[in-house]
């Protein structure tokens, strides 16, 4: 048997990986239309792409570059609290609020990328990582 806490964190890396895909469907498109030939690039940021690129061919690729930042801190901590014994139950239920709103903020980014919508759900968010880590350091004081 696992902990529950598991499947938020495969669904997740499942999610970071359809934002990869999406990424890559919506860029090499637009790169394409502004004539921008991938095999004459060398080096390079996403901020050089950001100055030739339209916008929104650039939104599913920072969100999925916001995937690889705090995302990685519930990664940690949901395996801790998973480790720890510690993964089922409320902290699961948490675990799956977390990944429901980067998901919801995923599809606000990638698509209308209104920034009042995106930060509520990013402060959202953290507020369930704070608990989740709270959480964890009770588990700690109390010898888990």
């Amino acid at each position: 048997m696992h902990s529950q806490i598991l499947a938020p964190v495969v669904v997740l890396v499942a999610w970071s990986l359809i934002m990869l895909l999406w990424t890559l469907a919506v860029r090499f498109p637009a790169m394409a239309k502004a004539d921008i030939k991938l095999g004459n690039l060398v080096g390079g940021t996403g901020k050089d792409a950001d100055r030739v690129l339209p916008p929104q061919a650039q939104w599913p690729s920072h969100n999925y570059n916001h995937l690889m930042e705090q995302p990685t801190l519930f990664y940690a901590i949901a395996l801790t609290l998973a480790i720890m014994g510690w993964g089922d139950g409320m902290n699961a239920w948490i675990a799956w609020v977390y990944v429901g709103l980067r998901i919801l903020h995923s599809l606000v980014q990638a698509t209308f990328n209104r920034v009042s919508v995106r930060f509520a759900l990013f402060v959202l968010s953290t507020f369930a990582l704070i608990a989740l880590t709270l959480h964890a350091g009770i588990a700690l004081l109390h010898g888990y």
